[in-house]
């Protein structure tokens, strides 16, 4: 396990990179299916990841808190080949198994992840309702998987953008496994 901090990529105003990808639904999920929610938190994610496992609750609340007004959408763009656990037919058991409502999307290219600069997992970002970047960083300040969360980071930045109020920082690094890529 590499273990890596979030690298600033996309800046606050910045465009979300456009994406066209499969989810554990089945169905082909794309950033215009998300126009007209009042925002969008893209999320790079994998299976096997103790940080993501870690937080995948945090994650579940944010959506069931803010789902009907901003879109959430695990992208996992990890190198199947090489971690099995991360295949697409994994991602589906492990969105029933954990109750996984929000889109949770492969990446076989890794292109994705490659636009959006995403270097670990979880790796969250926060779009608005013209799909500029609000913020970029960690979900919460727990920084271990044993860690115990004392600030909801992206609760706080999602209600603020939805009130209107400055959402404070533009970045605030997350931390986890590095997104494994393919050896070509």
């Amino acid at each position: 396990m590499a273990l890596l901090e979030s690298q600033r990529s996309l800046k606050a105003g910045d465009a979300a990179p456009d994406f066209d990808l499969v989810g554990t639904d089945g169905r082909r999920h794309s950033l215009s299916g998300y126009a007209g929610r009042e925002g969008l938190l893209v999320i790079f994610m994998c299976n096997h990841c103790p940080y993501v496992k870690a937080k995948i609750d945090a994650i579940k609340e944010v959506h069931e808190r803010f789902g009907d007004r901003v879109a959430v959408v695990g992208i996992n763009s990890n190198d199947a080949v090489a971690y099995p656990d991360d295949s697409y037919e994994a991602m589906k058991a492990m969105a029933a198994e954990r109750g996984i409502a929000f889109d949770y999307l492969v990446d076989e290219t890794q292109e994705v992840a490659r636009r959006y600069g995403a270097t670990c997992t979880p790796d969250p970002f926060l779009f608005d309702s013209s799909m500029r970047l609000v913020f970029h960083g960690r979900i919460d300040d727990a920084m271990k998987p044993e860690d115990k969360a004392t600030e909801k980071v992206m609760v706080n930045r999602v209600s603020a953008m939805l009130e209107g109020r400055p959402p404070g920082d533009d970045f605030d690094p997350s931390i986890g496994c590095s997104i494994k890529w393919r050896q070509d």
